[in-house]
């Protein structure tokens, strides 16, 4: 597992550092782009929705939630 990697980013008009494993920026610059839109911008969201669970926490979660709906939404298999 990689060590954490901290960001500097501008949420809601001011700067906050941010500390996530490289994995996970990956997953959240995928995400994005997948989405049409910044890693700022989806921060940003997470952000706003996160009441009072740790940034970080919240982006990992952001992430495995993602990743888990792929799945589930890929793993239908059909009867004969």
């Amino acid at each position: 597992m990689s060590a954490e990697r901290k960001r500097s980013l501008s949420i809601a008009g001011h700067r906050t550092s941010v500390s996530l494993e490289d994995a996970f920026w990956d997953a959240l610059k995928e995400i994005a782009a997948a989405e049409g839109r910044s890693i700022t911008a989806l921060v940003a969201e997470v952000d706003s929705r996160r009441g009072e669970t740790n940034l970080s926490s919240a982006l990992r979660l952001h992430a495995l939630a993602h990743y888990q709906r792929l799945v589930d939404g890929s793993s239908g298999a059909k009867s004969d």
